[in-house]
């Protein structure tokens, strides 16, 4: 198996990089090796930092697998939103340093992580699958209410709108926005200052927090699958 995902741990931090390509396309074999990269993290007991290739965090799911028939496209759909669910309720905290882009899966990623780290320039964040010609799916629907800004819910998954990193921190896509050459630094502090919690209660209050919405994603994520029977 080509190694398409990274993991570095280092003093209870433990860095997962996305490494497929110019576009970071998320396969099977990318969500299958980020999901043992978890593995591995909670193992370790370590706050994660998720991070892509300079200029580019992720363009999405693999075209490849979604062109293959709509069976299959779900399929692939089931498993980025099966990692979404995981992400939201991971029981240490997760920052993701964006690294570039970060468009339709890229960025439900983004929703489903405790901080965001974008970094300053000309890159486009957001949800394109109505302008490409895709019905945005419930699970997707799910994300996008729980973490954006209600002003931009609409217009994101309804309208398609795509954001340069300031006006992706108004939307809600990210926290904060840096230079590119201080992302690693930065969410690297961010993950020094989420040591000083108590993960413990960091852990149950984030799923006391999100009850409410984890139960209407996993209802969301069926009835997405039921279509296909998955």
């Amino acid at each position: 198996m080509s190694e398409l995902v990274t993991y570095e741990l280092d003093n209870g931090i433990a860095t997962i990089t996305l490494a497929n390509g110019k576009a970071n396309a998320l396969s099977h074999e990318v969500f299958t090796q980020l999901n043992q990269a978890l593995d591995q993290a909670e193992q370790d007991k370590a706050i994660v930092i998720l991070t892509g290739q300079p200029g580019m965090f992720s363009g999405g799911y693999d075209l490849k697998e979604m062109q293959k028939g709509p069976k299959e496209a779900m399929a692939l759909v089931k498993v980025g939103s099966t990692l979404a669910r995981r992400l939201a309720a991971f029981p240490l905290p997760v920052i993701a340093a964006c690294s570039g882009h970060a468009i339709a899966k890229g960025a439900f990623i983004l929703l489903s992580v405790d901080y965001r780290i974008g970094v300053k320039g000309d890159f486009k964040l957001g949800l394109n699958e109505v302008a490409i010609g895709m019905t945005m799916h419930h699970a997707g629907i799910e994300i996008a209410r729980h973490r954006l800004a209600p002003a931009y819910f609409y217009r994101s998954v309804v309208n398609a709108e795509i954001y340069n990193p300031e006006n992706a921190i108004t939307a809600g896509f990210l926290d904060e926005a840096v230079a590119p050459e201080q992302l690693a630094e930065r969410a690297r502090a961010v993950a020094e200052q989420f040591k000083q919690l108590n993960l413990r209660a960091h852990q149950q209050t984030k799923l006391k927090a999100k009850a409410d919405y984890l139960a209407r994603l996993d209802a969301c994520i069926e009835k997405d699958a039921s279509h296909f029977d998955l």
